[in-house]
């Protein structure tokens, strides 16, 4: 198995080399030459989400570690989950569940796909006897959890740039508060779209890296974040129906990682009937499956903070494997013009989404009054990114077949002033969001300037 650009310049890659270069050398994103295949029957013999772990990721991992050696590391790759199965799933009712995938140590989902990355990262600079700078910007639960994934590996240093913006406390202290020699958060005093800016440009420049050391790219362009995130597909599944017929999923999303996950998990051969691309008011993605128009607007803020997007960096790898079929040429002469130009595909190929997505963009007066009704009727909290999904499979209930699983991508106690602004008491805060609240915060504050930060780094690397 090796690893290709979507835009054709940049082939032939193991998995190690996608894994630590992140971004393809041609702007484009890494994609597995084919799609393996899983054999169901093996699937419904498991029982726990490492032995699925166990089966799927060495089918993308074989060009460069045996499968005995990933296995090994699989063994203690997820750690600090409060649930024994690392998932929990809620019956709504019998046609609806929630995936619960905020029990890992920054009750966020996204801490799957970062311990993982995180995992093979460390594995990696220990083989080749070198070290690594993560370095990103964050709007929500990619900065902690990458911390948190990274912060026990000597071998790498993680520089994360917080900007102004509408994060919660806990999110912010989950990365302001931990004291580690080999973590530096950065309280950047700019915009996400500014913090990002600097990221790609110290990603092209590389100015404060020492010789023959790597920059790692944790954002969910990551192909191994992906792998992680196939695996919970794959292992909900099975818990809900032992994979026998097909489910909806629903996804609330912005960069659209999560989707593409789940996706890539039906490529693999796991049953599927929709998925439903659930996004607020930032709706590029509902107006492309909608009216074909894939075109970057200015970002509004809401209260699903980790959804507020202006592009969805990982659409561009189902407009490839989807809708052009892998046409490489096709996919870099879209996105050559891209945002400056708009993306709209032939009518025809447009067509083809009716067979796997339903969209639906949700405000924030819908996402209160979805918390609210699931807390009224089901004695169920979520939090407003979880609403959203949740309001999605509401407006189109007439429209679904079968069982619908709707994602908890985030605890609730993480946005402890949208609960108090719908009106909902939440007393159960997990004890690792309680001691956060209570501790010191430690990060520099800065000019959202490329040098301030550059130089920042190049003094403490």
């Amino acid at each position: 198995m090796l690893f290709h650009s979507t835009r054709g310049k940049d082939n032939n890659k193991t998995f190690e080399e996608v894994l630590m270069q992140g971004l393809a050398d041609d702007g484009g994103l890494f994609m597995p030459d084919n799609w393996p295949k899983v054999d169901i029957k093996h699937l419904q013999e498991l029982k726990t989400f490492v032995d699925v772990a166990k089966y799927i990721v060495p089918m993308f991992t074989k060009s460069s570690y045996s499968d005995d050696e990933v296995r090994d590391l699989l063994d203690n790759t997820w750690h600090n989950f409060s649930e024994e199965d690392l998932i929990k799933i809620f019956d709504i009712n019998e046609t609806t569940s929630v995936l619960e995938l905020f029990h890992g140590p920054t009750a966020a989902f996204k801490d799957f796909g970062l311990q993982l990355a995180a995992a093979f990262f460390n594995k990696t600079l220990q083989k080749q006897n070198k070290t690594a700078i993560v370095f990103g910007a964050t709007s929500g639960d990619t900065g902690s959890a990458a911390i948190d994934a990274c912060k026990e590996f000597e071998l790498i240093k993680s520089f994360i740039l917080i900007p102004e913006g509408n994060m919660s406390e806990i999110q912010r202290k989950q990365m302001t508060t931990v004291n580690k020699p080999n973590v530096f958060p950065i309280l950047a005093s700019g915009t996400f779209d500014d913090c990002q800016d600097i990221v790609k440009k110290g990603f092209s420049e590389r100015t404060f890296l020492k010789e023959d050391q790597y920059l790692l790219a944790v954002n969910s362009i990551n192909w191994v974040r992906i792998i992680g995130q196939i695996c919970y597909y794959f292992f909900a599944s099975l818990k809900v129906n032992k994979l026998s017929n097909p489910l909806n999923f629903s996804v609330p999303t912005g960069n659209f990682g999560n989707v593409f996950a789940c996706y890539a998990a039906s490529k693999m051969g796991m049953p599927l009937e929709k998925i439903i691309v659930a996004v607020n008011d930032n709706d590029i993605l509902d107006r492309f499956f909608r009216n074909n128009d894939y075109s970057k607007r200015t970002v509004s803020e809401t209260i699903s903070p980790s959804m507020d997007i202006s592009v969805a960096s990982n659409f561009e790898r189902l407009m490839y494997d989807f809708y052009l079929s892998r046409d490489s040429e096709a996919c870099a002469r879209l996105y050559s013009e891209f945002p400056s130009q708009s993306i709209k595909i032939d009518d025809e190929m447009w067509q083809k989404s009716v067979d796997l997505f339903m969209s639906v963009s949700i405000d924030d007066n819908s996402t209160y009054n979805s918390m609210n009704f699931y807390n009224k009727e089901y004695d169920y909290i979520m939090d407003p990114h979880t609403a959203v999904a949740a309001d999605a499979v509401n407006n189109l209930r007439e429209e679904l077949r079968n069982k619908t699983i709707i994602l908890a991508t985030a605890h609730p106690a993480k946005f402890p002033n949208a609960l108090k602004n719908a009106g909902i008491k939440n007393d159960s805060i997990p004890h690792n969001l309680k001691e956060v609240l209570a501790k010191e915060e430690i990060a520099e504050k800065l000019d959202a300037s490329e040098n301030s930060i550059f130089n920042y780094i190049k003094k403490n690397n």
